[in-house]
């Protein structure tokens, strides 16, 4: 039986419980570095089964969901309450052709699309941590919300990766 939109959202809280998110969110792209090195493209492309996502796929993800979070952040400090939308990760995924893209290019968009988002969180005063957006999906949050969510997403998708290049 798939996970409900709650026991997902509880499920990440517990990865980064007690931990800084701004630096598990920045030292992501060097985990992930470490784990893709040396495994042969073909085996990053490799599906685990038809309807799930290969190496490539998960780390395209996250570079396109890092993305949306960018937006998120800024929207949310610019106007305190503003509404989130989600999006479909299975769409962005056949949109963004995600099976196509080579997985250092993708790890290369997301750590520069990360490095700016960090920079720009370590910037932020108390208020703006505070400010808030109203997710279709997940209700209020704040951007330090946010933020913990996002280093959760990242120990999510880690495990997965760990698990793939393992096989």
């Amino acid at each position: 039986m798939p996970e409900t939109p709650e026991q997902y959202r509880d499920r990440l809280a517990g990865y980064a419980e007690g931990q800084d998110a701004l630096k598990l969110q920045s030292e992501t792209p060097g985990v992930l570095a470490r784990l893709i090195e040396g495994v042969p493209e073909m085996k990053l492309k490799e599906r685990p089964r038809p309807d799930k996502w290969s190496v490539v796929e998960i780390l395209a993800h996250l570079a396109e969901d890092e993305l949306t979070s960018s937006w998120r952040y800024r929207q949310m400090i610019e106007h305190d309450g503003e509404t989130l939308l989600g999006f479909d990760q299975e769409l962005w995924a056949r949109l963004g052709n995600y099976r196509s893209w080579d997985a250092h290019e993708a790890l290369e968009m997301f750590r520069l699309l990360r490095e700016a988002n960090v920079r720009m969180l370590s910037g932020l005063s108390a208020e703006e941590w505070n400010r808030s957006g109203n997710h279709a999906e997940r209700g209020r949050l704040t951007v330090r919300e946010l933020a913990k969510h996002m280093a959760a997403h990242d120990i999510n998708h880690i495990k997965q990766i760990e698990t793939l290049v393992s096989r």
